[in-house]
């Protein structure tokens, strides 16, 4: 027998011994796996770590909570100080149909009693389908939404809808706060104030954003600095009340003044809405801006947006809506308002003779034929030179390009800035384009055709006429006030010196003929004034399309600039009508004048100037 088998058989005789040393095994066994585990929660307790994991950020996490302490948006006001754009809290409805929803014994869901009730009260104060209302409130869901009507409600009709269900004992209906942006003018130079939005709509705590305007190009400014603030949790991840500790201080917006007046705006406003729905144009802009140093008093255009609804911002009846604030951002040919510059230019080089006489009417020019908007009517006939910009000659701006020649012209027109930026901050700015090397094309640019600018660079450009040759720098920032108190001014910017004080002086004084004159004086009995002298020059400019000009009856673009008093200037408007399509007064450059007459009459009368 081997000595395994005896050993076997050996052990084995007796159950009781076995037991006991199973058992004894076992003891041993569960006393190594025990200190095993000591050691390793000893180990764990004093390195406070389990693997790369601190326990010590677990536990905080777990009972510590932190949250984004929104900045204030800083406020967009008037030169006055009157509000344009503010922070605001806005809500939206929501309605709850959990039956589990109670307080105690108290339900606090819709009960289906009530819905119709509930209908009423949305209708009645956010214009709510009463239809939707009640199919929404009869899902079989916990909670209900009741879409974009249902959203950006004001605390005004927030309050009012809940004193309408508290009278009527009506539970189930609530709201959730969201940041907002108030614009309490609506329509109010909408695309250079633009509008802010939110960052993330799933994430509010990011703020809001600006949009388009000042509130884009100020975002930074107006934005200030979020901070953040601690606090101990409960069971249930609720903030413990006491605990809220402040880690990071909020740091608010700056405030930001704007050089727009409020009384002229809503004026332009009031006008440019008559104008634009009377003519059916395809657009229109106006700007009314200080003379001496070229603030924007007012400044808008057709179509337009209410910033605070988005309506002008969405598609209607087939349109897309317009995204270009088309003062900066929309380059056109200006047409015959380019002649003030023709003349300034002309006067400064020494060529202008304001009583030497010309063939008016018609010319050749290569393979071109220059017309006069009446050669149809007057034919060929002789004029002063002076004459010729009271009366819109195309020829008498040819003739005076050729004597200066093209290179000095488009010197000229360099340096009353076109074809390049006026730095206005305002995003997709464009610089618009002077004509190319084509002969014919830097002749037609003498009286607004062959050449693409925008309207701030038209008025940038007439600041020179009443400055003594000095050119100013559009301004619609007035100061900017920082949360500390501290206030930066912006002053007058000058941009350059195109021509001197004696040209300028002149061009403004044979601007006057263009009111004045009866007989050859394209403005005559349109854009006077009463009480005031006024300076002006209008302007029909061909549109071209796909390379080629249209040719419809009121295909042109009307304008007007006008100065005012004359004899001093203060202020300067500038007006375009896009391709109205009817003419109520019977004349295009009449639709023009209920905008600019009006306008200037009230600036003049108010007298806002510095």
């Amino acid at each position: 027998m081997s000595s395994w088998k005896k050993f076997f058989q050996s052990n084995h005789k007796n159950p009781m011994t076995n037991r006991k040393k199973v058992g004894r095994i076992l003891f041993f066994f569960a006393m190594g796996i025990f200190l095993l585990f000591s050691f390793r929660f000893i180990y764990i307790i004093s390195i406070g770590k389990v693997g790369d994991v601190s326990l010590d950020e677990k536990t905080e996490n777990h009972f510590q909570g932190s949250s984004v302490v929104q900045a204030k948006r800083g406020a967009i006001l008037d030169r006055n100080g009157n509000p344009i754009a503010t922070d605001a809290t806005s809500y939206s409805v929501y309605g709850v149909l959990d039956k589990k929803y109670k307080q105690g014994t108290k339900e606090l869901y819709v009960h289906a009693d009530d819905i119709d009730k509930i209908a009423d009260i949305l209708n009645q104060f956010i214009g709510l389908d009463k239809s939707y209302v009640r199919e929404q409130l009869s899902q079989k869901l916990n909670r209900v939404e009741f879409g974009n009507k249902g959203k950006g409600i004001s605390l005004e009709k927030k309050t009012a809808i809940e004193n309408a269900l508290k009278q009527q004992k009506i539970t189930g209906i609530y709201f959730d706060a969201h940041p907002a942006r108030i614009y309490p003018n609506g329509v109010f130079a909408s695309y250079l104030v633009g509008y802010a939005d939110l960052v993330d709509k799933d994430d509010e705590s990011k703020g809001l954003v600006g949009k388009m305007g000042i509130e884009q190009a100020y975002n930074k400014i107006l934005s200030g600095t979020s901070g953040e603030e601690i606090y101990q949790k409960d069971s249930k991840g609720n903030p413990v009340p006491g605990t809220v500790v402040e880690v990071k201080k909020a740091i608010n917006g700056a405030d930001v003044y704007t050089t727009l007046d409020s009384n002229l705006q809503l004026e332009l406003e009031d006008l440019l809405n008559q104008t634009f729905e009377e003519t059916q144009a395809e657009n229109a802009t106006a700007m009314l801006v200080d003379a001496k140093n070229g603030e924007i008093l007012a400044a808008g255009q057709r179509p337009s947006f209410n910033p605070e609804t988005r309506e002008g911002l969405e598609s209607k009846d087939g349109q897309e809506p317009l995204w270009r604030n088309l003062l900066t951002e929309d380059p056109f040919e200006p047409g015959s308002t380019m002649k003030v510059f023709t003349v300034a230019a002309a006067l400064n080089q020494g060529v202008f003779d304001e009583n030497a006489t010309y063939p008016a009417g018609t010319m050749k020019l290569y393979d071109a034929t220059i017309n006069d908007f009446d050669y149809a009517t007057a034919g060929q006939h002789q004029l002063t030179y002076r004459q010729a910009l009271a009366h819109s000659s195309n020829v008498g701006m040819v003739k005076l390009e050729q004597m200066m020649g093209g290179e000095v012209w488009k010197d000229y027109l360099k340096k009353f800035g076109f074809a390049q930026s006026t730095n206005s901050k305002l995003p997709s700015e464009n610089k618009g384009q002077l004509p190319g090397s084509n002969i014919v094309d830097v002749a037609m640019s003498a009286y607004g055709q062959a050449i693409s600018v925008t309207d701030f660079q038209m008025v940038q450009g007439f600041t020179a006429i009443t400055n003594d040759g000095t050119m100013l720098q559009p301004q619609y920032i007035n100061k900017i006030k920082y949360p500390d108190g501290k206030e930066e001014t912006i002053d007058k910017k000058v941009v350059g010196q195109p021509v001197s004080a004696q040209a300028a002086n002149k061009t403004l004084e044979m601007m006057k003929d263009t009111v004045e004159d009866p007989f050859y004086g394209t403005g005559y009995q349109i854009y006077n004034i009463e009480g005031y002298n006024v300076s002006a020059k209008t302007g029909t400019a061909q549109i071209a399309e796909n390379g080629v000009y249209t040719n419809g009856a009121l295909d042109y673009l009307y304008s007007v600039v006008q100065i005012a008093p004359a004899e001093n200037p203060k202020y300067i408007v500038y007006v375009t009508l896009k391709k109205p399509q009817i003419t109520p007064t019977g004349s295009p450059s009449k639709e023009v004048a209920n905008v600019s007459n009006q306008l200037l009459k009230k600036a003049l009368d108010l007298d806002v100037s510095n």
